[in-house]
């Protein structure tokens, strides 16, 4: 289990490095947040919202947020 919970902070750090990456292109910046939504646990794709709302603004935040099915 300790694994799988690193592997997946490691995936949310990644993910961030990506957005940060495509912040310059609204369109693309979504896509690859809702591939980021699908790969996270849900209290990271919380986290995630937050840090896009915090760094990017509303305009970069999906809507509705996108939840992982089971």
């Amino acid at each position: 289990m300790k694994k799988a919970r690193m592997k997946s902070k490691a995936m949310l750090a990644y993910s961030k490095n990506v957005l940060n990456k495509m912040s310059f292109d609204v369109i693309l910046f979504k896509k690859e947040l809702t591939k980021a939504c699908k790969n996270l646990l849900a209290e990271e794709v919380d986290e995630l919202m937050k840090w896009v709302q915090e760094n990017f603004g509303a305009q970069y935040v999906l809507q509705p947020i996108p939840v992982k099915s089971k």
